[in-house]
């Protein structure tokens, strides 16, 4: 396997959102994943949101080595603890206590495997009295208080899809944890155990915010900043044609380019930080895109220090020219797959491939993971 990570075993409990992410960033660097999942006739009931999703199409889980087993029979449990003795790494999504309640808890893994990395990837974290509540990406997000920064003025927040919770404070920093505690491992020879929470993870994102608010750049009430929608300078426009344009030229340099190639007299326009006057700077940028369609406004724009792209559909973003070059998206078996990030020079990521959905068994698993280390 090629990539940064080509000789790390990883063992992941299927689960829903962050944990087949952080299990597909791992396998995109070269990391041999193995997901454990239940047989299909007991297999939980899924997110409304993706019942009825055929395996070929659960992007997540490519690269990975899908094995059923059921952890409630005495002879699969020991099996996956012998998987569990090869590995360097376990992720499991459960709430506190349930892998304990399994016998697969940090105490019972690393007592047979000292150097094992154990990362932990709930919402609320392992303590606290919120660690044993259920929850998606949307509480987190709120209960981190990012979610109320993200609305425009006098409206309600919008959830950012799952993107935010599930994704990138879950998943992308559990990756991160893990790599970390690879690194020390390295080291010392010991392993760890990660509570990886995805409140904690979109408090972290804020971390440039909290600077903001204490030296009084940036408001509580939404939709009054910069970056939040606030600023006519910084926001989405409707063209003539109901498609939409998304400016972000908030430097003075940008600005004066962006609006210099709008095509109307801007001679008499409010200064972009003349907060008072934002409305009407609005409406007015507003009435010039509206005059033509989205198409016109892309080849204004296009190869400009004005910080203006064209919204695209994920269909178009695929085919969109520079994204096209980099390759930033690969169409496989009729799926369209985002490509592994970041790039490397010397140990490049694998490149993305069909699903795998054909599940092996652990014995054939073992059978390729010679033991790692002395237990």
């Amino acid at each position: 396997m090629s990539g940064p990570l080509a000789g790390t075993r990883v063992v992941a409990l299927a689960g829903l959102g962050p944990v087949p992410f952080t299990s597909m960033l791992l396998a995109d660097m070269g990391a041999h994943v193995v997901r454990i999942s239940r047989p299909a006739n007991r297999a939980a009931r899924g997110l409304r949101a993706t019942e009825g999703l055929r395996r070929e199409h659960d992007v997540v889980n490519r690269g990975v080595t899908t094995v059923e087993a059921d952890l409630k029979e005495p002879s699969a449990l020991e099996a996956v603890r012998r998987l569990l003795d090869r590995a360097h790494v376990f992720i499991e999504g459960y709430r506190p206590g349930v892998a304990e309640r399994l016998g697969l808890g940090p105490e019972d893994v690393s007592r047979r495997n000292p150097g094992i990395v154990y990362a932990r990837l709930t919402g609320y974290g392992q303590t606290g009295p919120l660690a044993g509540t259920a929850g998606h990406d949307i509480n987190y997000v709120a209960q981190s208080g990012a979610l109320a920064a993200m609305a425009r003025r006098g409206e309600a927040p919008r959830p950012p899809v799952n993107l935010l919770g599930d994704y990138a404070g879950g998943g992308t920093l559990a990756a991160f944890g893990i790599v970390c505690a690879l690194l020390a491992e390295r080291d010392t020879g010991a392993g760890q155990v990660i509570d990886a929470a995805m409140v904690d993870g979109v408090a972290l994102l804020t971390a440039k915010l909290q600077g903001l608010r204490a030296a009084g750049l940036f408001r509580d009430e939404a939709g009054t900043n910069f970056v939040d929608s606030g600023a006519p300078c910084y926001d989405t426009y409707r063209c003539s044609d109901g498609r939409y344009m998304a400016v972000g030229a908030l430097e003075e340099d940008f600005y004066h380019e962006f609006v210099s190639r709008l095509g109307v007299d801007t001679s008499g326009w409010p200064a972009p930080d003349a907060r008072a006057k934002w409305p009407e700077l609005r409406g007015l940028i507003a009435d010039a895109f509206a005059s033509r369609p989205q198409a016109d406004w892309v080849a204004v724009y296009r190869g400009t220090d004005a910080c203006v792209t064209p919204v695209l559909s994920f269909d178009e973003a695929a085919d969109e020219p520079h994204n096209r070059e980099r390759a930033v998206f690969r169409l496989v078996d009729g799926v369209l797959h985002p490509a592994p990030a970041p790039r490397f020079s010397r140990t490049p990521a694998r490149s993305p491939g069909p699903v795998d959905v054909h599940p092996v068994t652990v014995a054939d698993v073992l059978a390729e993971w010679e033991p790692v280390r002395s237990n």
